[in-house]
């Protein structure tokens, strides 16, 4: 089957200049563009690099502009440093038009492309049966020109048959050219290689999909690809094309039913934006009428309080008039008191002396009769309008996302992190809200900030307070509806950081700290193990200690810590700078069966000697429990003093008021607090033995660096 010549403009038309290919010249990525168009995109888009991609570099000829696309590249490759200079390898870069990707043209760049000599023959042939009308005339004839019969390839030139015998007689050379029908496209007989200007053509690289001649093979940029012969090229090329085309034409019921299909899509596509538009329509009718009706209440109350007002101020101006000499009540009793008959005055004067005392009271005590302020008519419009501002398109197809609170964290900033339950991201970007948690404060106030991808660091929230937070994502005008609120609690003082001393009594052989001492684990190995045949029942064991190197004088602070769940007993709290040295050389502290609560001894006796001779603050930990300290107000039974370890555990020091207590850093939740004497310069401290571990909590934004590497 035939193909109609009319039927195929749109493989005709440059994507550059939309117009029919002149010189087209295919690019590394199989796309053509025409000569022409190639060369005012590549200079257009190297003066945009030098000019470092500003406005007025996308000032290009009228016949070819650089697409947006192609700016946002060049800002992009600008940004990147990709540029060129005199000490780097020339290699131009080309934003095609038609695939909207940078293509390096290589180190030759226009003169490394071919010519499409088969578009232009295709474009030619178009040319012709569009205007089979006109005439390509003789190129050597004299004024007027006769219409030409013949085009010669070799002379690149038409001629009428008359001129075409002159100049190319028999038994001469030009006679042995080639000729074909009047056209205006001549194209060599040979294709010549572009880089290799004086060598034809005559095999086809296989990796990069183009002709290439023999030196190309041998020694240029396709020595090690793998070619074939061109002869066998065009024979595979043509019939997988063929097999194809033949494919193709079989399956045009299909493509027409494809095609109708697609038409029904549009119509139906039409009809449901129109019927969406008809129900964003009525939505926003039946807030018009809402708000219509109640504008209509509210000036009717408020004309009918006018009215009743002006009517109260009106009789109260008549009232106050009747006082006047000669008007309404005074002349009245003026005319009475002409009266000589005692008792017709009597009987006339009784009420008019009452109606008289009044008038005269209400001069003593001037009061309007009705207010002039409307201020019980004033109508309150800030929730609605915070509500009818967040209005927009909900789409079931936009996730909802949820706040994750195990990867959120709360310490010396706040980290809030967020995912969707489908892994997908289909929104364009996030809006997080949050608040404080106040119950004095009945009007909540969110706080907004939008956010590219699915986490936010914060760094103006209160110490001790609880906050809401809630997010949703928004694709252009539509967005998700709100996650589920999550209340996220700070610490109860400022951050207080420090490292692990490696020099103030600091046991190398029974305690190893990690190169950026953030962490220590204890050695329970030789020994522990070579002093095993000296333990009996009555023996002590060592607890290993370590502080922190830095200590602190005043103010309240906070820290926090997690310990390895294998960890066998780990100490933790505080010490005064002026006992560090007694808490070193009190290395046997008490872990023998003989001093258990539970050994038969008085264990009250035993608790008021055992804090008595601690010269620290500390609480104890081990085999994933945490152990409240045995006081006067702690319980009497040893399993209710018991409580699950928490996975961070933080400390809180308030040496104004002489208190620590015990947090659990993940809910903020004090689980013990006691007084402690804060005389001195206080250092945290940490003791373990057997297998234990300890790791300091790290600052927010070293977490948050390596989460938004990880994404």
């Amino acid at each position: 089957m035939k193909v109609a010549i009319k039927g195929i403009e749109r493989e005709l038309i440059c994507p550059a200049c939309k117009e029919l290919f002149t010189h087209p010249l295919i690019l590394p990525c199989q796309h053509n563009v025409c000569h022409k168009c190639v060369k005012e995109i590549l200079f257009a888009f190297e003066d945009a690099f030098a000019d470092g991609g500003s406005e007025s570099s996308n000032q290009s000829s009228p016949r070819i502009r650089i697409s947006a696309s192609s700016m946002d590249r060049i800002d992009r490759i600008n940004r990147s440093g990709r540029k060129r200079n005199s000490l780097t390898p020339r290699s131009t870069l080309f934003p095609c038009p038609g695939c909207q990707r940078d293509i390096d043209l290589g180190e030759r760049g226009i003169n490394g492309l071919f010519r499409n000599f088969t578009l232009e023959t295709i474009v030619e042939r178009y040319r012709q049966a569009a205007r089979a009308a006109i005439a390509i005339m003789c190129d050597f004839c004299k004024p007027p020109p006769q219409e030409s019969t013949k085009s010669c390839m070799d002379c690149s030139a038409s001629y009428c048959n008359e001129c075409f015998k002159i100049h190319h007689p028999w038994g001469t050379v030009k006679a042995q050219h080639e000729y074909v029908g009047p056209t205006t496209n001549f194209r060599p007989k040979i294709l010549m290689c572009p880089e290799h200007e004086m060598e034809r053509v005559n095999m086809y690289c296989e990796i990069c999909r183009r002709p290439v001649c023999h030196l190309c093979k041998l020694g240029g940029g396709h020595a090690n690809h793998r070619v074939t012969t061109m002869s066998t090229a065009y024979k595979t090329l043509k019939e997988k094309l063929s097999k194809d085309i033949e494919y193709l034409i079989s399956k045009e019921s299909q493509v027409k039913a494809h095609i109708t299909q697609l038409d029904l899509l549009l119509k139906e596509t039409e009809c449901n934006s129109e019927r969406a538009k008809q129900e964003a329509s009525q939505s926003f009718e039946k807030l018009y009428h809402v708000l219509e009706e109640k504008k209509s209440a509210a000036l009717r109350a408020i004309e009918t309080s006018k009215n009743i007002r002006l009517e109260k101020l009106q009789t109260q101006v008549e009232e106050y008039q009747g006082l006047l000499e000669n008007n309404g009540l005074v002349g009245y009793a003026q005319e009475v008191l002409k009266e000589t008959d005692p008792s017709c005055f009597v009987q006339t004067a009784k009420q008019l002396h009452v109606r008289i005392q009044k008038a005269t009271e209400s001069l003593k005590s001037f009061r309007p009769a009705a207010e002039t302020t409307f201020e019980d008519f004033v109508v309150d419009t800030a929730k609605q309008e915070d509500i009818l501002g967040d209005l927009s398109f909900h789409s079931n197809g936009l996730e909802i996302p949820e706040i994750n609170e195990e990867q959120s964290r709360m310490y010396n900033k706040a980290l809030i992190c967020w995912e969707c339950p489908g892994k997908t991201d289909s929104a364009d970007i996030y809006v997080l809200e949050y608040h404080k948690l106040n119950r004095e404060d009945e009007s909540v106030t969110w706080q907004k900030t939008e956010v590219c991808g699915k986490s936010k660091l914060l760094s103006d929230l209160d110490d001790d307070s609880s906050y809401a937070f809630r997010v949703r994502g928004y694709k252009g005008s539509i967005c998700s509806p709100w996650s589920r609120e999550v209340i996220l609690r700070t610490p109860p003082a400022p951050v207080f950081s420090f490292l692990f001393d490696d020099k103030c009594g600091y046991n190398n052989e029974h305690l190893q700290l990690n190169p950026r001492r953030t962490s220590v684990e204890s050695r329970a190995g030789f020994p522990l193990l070579l002093g095993s045949e000296r333990l009996q029942v009555g023996c002590y064991t060592t607890l290993d200690y370590i502080i922190g190197d830095t200590g602190i004088a005043k103010g309240k602070h906070f820290w926090a810590f997690r310990v390895e769940a294998y960890s066998y007993l780990v100490k933790v709290g505080v010490v005064p700078s002026n006992k560090i040295q007694k808490l070193f050389h009190n290395t046997h502290d008490v872990t023998s069966p003989r001093y258990e609560q539970d050994s038969g001894h008085d264990s009250g006796s035993e608790d008021a000697f055992f804090d008595s001779s601690q010269p620290c603050t500390l609480v104890t930990l081990g085999m994933k429990k945490f152990f409240i300290p045995a006081t006067p107000a702690a319980p009497k039974d040893p399993a209710s003093r018991i409580l699950p370890l928490p996975s961070c555990l933080g400390i809180c020091l308030d040496c104004d008021k002489g208190r620590v207590g015990f947090y659990d850093a993940g809910h903020m939740k004090c689980l013990y607090e006691c007084e402690v004497d804060c005389s001195g310069i206080m250092y945290p401290a940490f003791a373990l033995m057997g297998g234990a571990a300890v790791h300091l909590e790290e600052a927010v934004t070293a977490k948050y660096r390596e989460y938004h590497d990880d994404i």
